[in-house]
């Protein structure tokens, strides 16, 4: 992905999820997803989906069952 979309990328994460420490990042070597960081922690992984001429996005987010401890 090139900065322009990786900014427009990151610009709709803040305001979607009303967090300005939302961070999106390219990945070394790759540039077909960027990785997504709310300060220095990675929080998953955005893909671009070009086929057929409809690009999409697809965001993936792990989540490990130890983090669910922490909430209880």
């Amino acid at each position: 992905m090139k900065h322009p979309e990786i900014i427009k990328l990151q610009k709709f994460l803040q305001m979607k999820f009303n967090n300005r420490n939302i961070d999106v990042r390219p990945r070394a070597k790759l540039d077909d997803s960027v990785e997504v960081f709310i300060g220095d922690e990675s929080i998953g992984l955005i893909h671009v989906d070009d086929e057929d001429g409809d690009k999409s996005y697809i965001f993936n987010m792990s989540i490990l069952d130890i983090d669910l401890d922490e909430v209880g």
